[in-house]
């Protein structure tokens, strides 16, 4: 495995230098160099914004193809709560389930089931006397990998408990397994996902040495196959566990409200959350008890990987939750998952490093003095013009020799003013025409 896994891809193909993703990546992790944009493994957080405003379809996610599920005997299907608002007229969320079945899966366990245990355990967290706040929440892995690449500070506050979608892993492998008398090695379980940021933390877990789920699929690549199965009429079977509250986390607001805390803080758009984060991290906001930041307007209804528009999406999610009356997780059955399933975080949050400009030191800080006097030489326009985000970033492409201070179309044009005044400076000075001199070797 490399050690930056990443699900976001660019096509060179499809991309015509336009510089749309350099404006809009959170981590400067982009740049445009001969008419083509690059990603910088070790910026890049996976949050997709590039996907969603790529004019050329030049950025993909990667996520597995339906041909995963052959790899195991027993196959189960952990859908998002965001699948369910994908359907128009959708009134059973268990019609959906039945529609899994049909396409390959053997059990279907929700993750809005494994948001409704997270949030009893979130709750035990947030008494805890002097705990250091506001606590941040961990459900959206773009915004951890943001806070550990820009945020380093913020790492304490963040929630150690795993997302709803490894809780649900292990709660569906662990039930499957006892209700059938099956090994557990002969089951795979497949997250059915509306962004790229969770493949990657499939692939590249934080927090934990592995994840415990199998594979991801695409909403996208699985919306045709379940919309077909849906047009069939069937009264299917009452599959659905999780409570509205669980659903609802499909949207902005759904987790802070889960925990019924009155001082909390949800946020959407990752340029939105990255002004939070720094007033969290000025100490601005110390009385607040929960913050909530979601990379996708909307949340996760607004995720690169769904088919729905996210706003249509939300409206579907909150006429489903009304419907919906089941109880959220009493005692005995937190009590069995602290028990059963591994439920904490097993490992530090660590800051996640961006490239140094030098490995020696002494080097480094003269890289840097020089990156702050081409800087204070740039327009600080930060147009994006050049390929880089901004003057700062295009400073330190040039000491890390990767551009050029030409790269800047006002010191081009600048340098394009000094040569025509030059030459026309120099034709000045040179005598018009020989004729003096054929006379002279006429004479």
């Amino acid at each position: 495995m490399r050690e930056y896994y990443h699900s976001v891809t660019l096509d060179k193909s499809r991309c015509m230098g336009c510089t749309n993703c350099i404006k809009r990546c959170p981590t400067e992790a982009i740049r445009v160099r001969d008419g083509k944009a690059r990603i910088i493994d070790e910026r890049c957080i996976d949050c997709g914004e590039c996907i969603l405003v790529c004019p050329y379809h030049a950025k993909t996610a990667v996520t597995d193809p339906l041909t995963v599920l052959d790899k195991y005997k027993y196959k189960i299907a952990l859908p998002a709560p965001t699948l369910f608002g994908q359907f128009k007229n959708l009134s059973n969320c268990s019609k959906v389930f039945s529609a899994l079945m049909r396409i390959g899966f053997n059990y279907v366990f929700e993750v809005a089931k494994g948001a409704d245990i997270v949030t009893q355990l979130i709750k035990e967290k947030l008494s805890i006397p002097d705990i250091k706040k506001p606590l941040i929440s961990t459900a959206c892995p773009a915004i951890v990998r943001l806070i550990q690449v820009r945020f380093p500070n913020l790492l304490d506050h963040l929630v150690r408990v795993e997302s709803p979608m490894e809780i649900a892993a292990q709660m569906a492998k662990d039930e499957f397994s006892k209700r059938y008398n099956v090994p557990k090695e002969q089951i795979g379980a497949f997250f059915i996902t509306p962004c790229a940021a969770k493949m990657t933390s499939i692939r590249n877990p934080i927090g934990n040495e592995k994840s415990n789920v199998d594979g991801a699929i695409s909403i996208l690549d699985l919306y045709g196959p379940i919309a077909n199965y849906l047009k069939a009429p069937e009264n299917p079977e009452q599959l659905q566990r999780a409570s509205s509250a669980g659903l609802n986390w499909a949207v902005t607001n759904g987790e802070s409200q889960a925990l019924g805390v009155d001082n909390y803080l949800a946020v959407d758009g990752i340029q939105n959350v990255i002004r939070v984060l720094e007033e969290i991290e000025n100490n601005k906001m110390s009385d607040l008890d929960f913050f909530e930041g979601l990379s996708c307007a909307g949340g996760c209804v607004g995720g690169p990987l769904t088919f729905e528009n996210g706003y249509v999406a939300k409206n579907r999610i909150r006429l489903l939750a009304k419907s919906i009356q089941n109880p959220v997780p009493d005692s005995a059955e937190i009590d069995y998952v602290k028990d059963n399933i591994n439920w904490r975080l097993q490992k530090n949050i660590i800051e996640k490093p961006v490239l140094k400009l030098d490995e020696d030191i002494v080097a480094a800080i003269q890289k840097m003095e020089a990156m702050e006097q081409i800087y204070r030489k740039l327009p600080g326009l930060d147009c994006g013009s050049c390929g880089s985000p901004s003057c700062r970033t295009l400073a330190e492409d040039i000491v890390r020799g990767n551009a050029s201070e030409m790269d800047c179309v006002f010191k081009l044009r600048e340098k394009v003013k000094k040569l025509a005044e030059e030459m026309i400076e120099l034709s000045e000075k040179i005598p018009a025409g020989r004729e003096g001199t054929g006379k002279n070797e006429e004479t």
